[in-house]
């Protein structure tokens, strides 16, 4: 796990780009995208060179991390709905090559096996984007998750459904109980992860997930046993760190070796 450690939000927006920006100028791509605040300033930076460097996402196949049961894509709170509004309707990846989980199918459980299928006949994820819940969740994968676990319909947390409140006018009552997403499993397969944590609220899930034991109680802490996974961190985020001191030697000396 590499810890990169950022004086800003805006710098952990740029560093997470960097490693998008070098898999898409590659050639075609599969990347998984992840929706909520954590990812918004890497996205805008996306934005800003597909517009003024000409970062081009013509060969690009997405995959969002998860989606509401019970919302259609086109309902405005559909992550399917935010991820073009936050994201791809302001480059130049083809509407077609977008894909969500069918948050209305009538047996979400079949619909689960179908985009879990989808994602391996695709070629397999090369990076997936990835926020963290304050409670450790990666994508929906709430406390006791299974660590192989796939796509699956799970329950969302009170604490999950409560902090998603600001997205449907603060009212947690609109927030869908039921969500479609991809399971742990699923997440260790890609073939590069980057996850982008901001804010003290995140600190402790931070520590637990670099530092702790793997265990199903911080879901992201799977991230342990990923061959390539970055951790890109605000200093608030990071605070809470043990080794804080090593993870700047390591990333000073990985830094002088580029």
């Amino acid at each position: 796990m590499q810890i990169i450690l950022c004086d800003s939000e805006e710098q952990v927006g740029r560093r997470a780009a960097d490693l998008i920006e070098a898999r898409v100028r590659q050639g075609p791509a599969v990347l998984g995208l992840a929706t909520g605040g954590s990812p918004a300033a890497t996205y805008a930076e996306l934005i800003r060179r597909h517009r003024e460097e000409g970062l081009g996402f013509g060969a690009v196949t997405a995959f969002t991390l998860d989606e509401y049961a019970g919302l259609p894509a086109h309902h405005p709170q559909s992550y399917h709905s935010t991820i073009r509004r936050e994201f791809t309707d302001h480059v130049d990846l083809p509407p077609r090559r977008l894909h969500t989980p069918h948050g209305d199918a009538e047996d979400l459980a079949a619909e689960a096996v179908r985009y879990d299928a989808s994602i391996e006949q695709a070629g397999g994820i090369d990076v997936q984007l990835l926020g963290l819940g304050a409670n450790g969740h990666i994508g929906f994968n709430e406390p006791t998750s299974s660590l192989r676990s796939r796509t699956r319909v799970k329950t969302l947390s009170g604490a999950t459904r409560a902090a998603n409140s600001r997205f449907f006018e603060g009212d947690g009552e609109e927030v869908p109980k039921l969500c479609l997403t991809q399971g742990l499993g699923t997440i260790c397969e890609s073939r590069q992860a980057v996850l982008v944590a901001l804010g003290e609220a995140k600190a402790s899930a931070v520590q637990a997930m670099v530092e702790g034991p793997v265990s199903a109680f911080c879901p992201g802490s799977v991230l342990q046993l990923h061959p390539r996974a970055a951790v890109v961190l605000d200093p608030a985020a990071a605070g809470r760190l043990t080794l804080l001191e090593y993870y700047r030697e390591a990333q000073a000396l990985q830094d002088d070796l580029q």
